[in-house]
């Protein structure tokens, strides 16, 4: 069995209710494959999950925090009970930090961005990679971003947790690719996407919770209006789940999905390689 065909496989997705998880879900679907939706926002789950039926889909939602390695070990029991089998997982849920310097971070930021687009991807490899693995058939594709290969300022969690996905993700290929695995690999790196990221605080888990000063609440509101404005040209989902289905099929590893980002990139390895100091890369 392979991956170029992919009606009636199972795939689960989590950070599925909007943005890239829901593009992608949709896609999806559309290739006829039945559906596992995860997400931490309930209702926007639910929604997003009826809509999918509605247009004739199979799906199941699991609300699942995956910060949490409880949550997302029951994701993967319930998928395993509902449907027997999974075939493609996209560790795709993420969350954005606040916008402020490292220097004046608290710990709180670090930990829930790490918990979040870091340790999710753990905990996601950790529940359904043995199966795959058993089965030698499947396909992984782990959300990574442009901010994994290069890094902008005031982004200094989100940057961290995302180069160390882009790591986890080759040292994964490498190892699966060494015990002859058949099990495919993808890491995501897209640049601007239309997403709910940039409000991501509405599903700050009490536990991480911090308070700001007016200074601060004044650099965070700033940032925010930033991104709000780079958002309004920024890409398309659809577009983006359009080239993971493709890789998936492919089984191709690095999907970059904005062809600049790869002249920036281009720009900071060659400043690696003549040892000179990095450089702010553009928005």
């Amino acid at each position: 069995m392979t991956m170029e065909d992919l009606d009636g496989k199972v795939a689960v997705i989590t950070g599925a209710a909007s943005g890239i998880g829901l593009a992608m879900a949709q896609r999806f679907a559309a290739e006829g494959m039945r559906l596992v939706l995860a997400d931490i926002e309930r209702p926007v789950l639910q929604r997003a999950g009826e809509a999918l039926r509605r247009g004739g889909a199979d799906v199941l939602d699991v609300p699942t925090d995956v910060s949490v390695q409880a949550d997302v070990t029951a994701l993967a029991a319930t998928a395993f009970e509902h449907y027997g089998d999974v075939h493609l997982v996209c560790n795709n849920a993420g969350v954005g930090s606040r916008g402020l310097p490292i220097a004046e971070l608290p710990l709180e930021d670090f930990e829930w961005v790490l918990a979040v687009n870091l340790f999710g991807v753990i905990h996601g490899l950790r529940a359904f990679l043995p199966h795959l693995r058993a089965n030698d058939v499947g396909h992984i594709v782990n959300t990574a971003s442009t901010s994994g290969l290069y890094h902008l300022p005031r982004m200094g969690p989100y940057n961290a947790s995302k180069a160390a996905v882009v790591a986890l993700s080759e040292t994964l290929r490498f190892e699966l690719a060494a015990e002859g695995s058949k099990v495919g690999v993808s890491v995501l790196c897209p640049s601007w996407v239309r997403t709910n990221i940039s409000t991501a605080d509405r599903n700050r888990p009490e536990r991480y919770a911090y308070s700001l000063d007016t200074e601060q609440m004044a650099q965070v509101t700033e940032y925010k209006a930033r991104r709000r404005q780079l958002a309004q040209s920024a890409g398309d989902p659809a577009d983006v789940a359009d080239q993971v289905c493709r890789a998936v099929k492919d089984k191709r590893f690095y999907i970059l999905t904005h062809p600049a980002s790869l002249d920036i990139f281009d720009a900071r390895a060659r400043r690696i390689l003549a040892g000179d100091d990095p450089v702010e890369p553009p928005e």
